[in-house]
């Protein structure tokens, strides 16, 4: 009994994540400003770290956490260099 109330959360989590997706994306391409664009990015990837997460537990599998981690930790600096780079146009100081 648990395991079909797991299947269905995992279910509704994957198409929550989907539309979320979805949505962002539209955000990507029609933002209206550059800082919207950089947030639906880092939302973006905040998604798919979810959607590894959840790909994780459907499968058993440990290793998709680290994944999950690493992503998070590209993303994270991805979004503090492209706005590093929107505020003062360069990178590195």
């Amino acid at each position: 009994m648990t395991g079909g109330i797991l299947e269905s959360a995992l279910t509704f989590g994957f198409a929550a994540l989907g539309l979320a997706l979805a949505m962002n994306l539209w955000r990507l391409v029609k933002g209206p400003g550059v800082t919207d664009r950089i947030l639906a990015l880092d939302t973006m990837v905040i998604n798919v770290i979810g959607l590894i997460v959840l790909a994780g537990i459907a499968g058993g599998s440990g290793t998709s956490f680290e994944a999950a981690l690493l992503l998070a930790m590209v993303g994270f600096i991805g979004t503090v260099a492209y706005a590093k780079f929107l505020l003062r146009g360069d990178i590195v100081e």
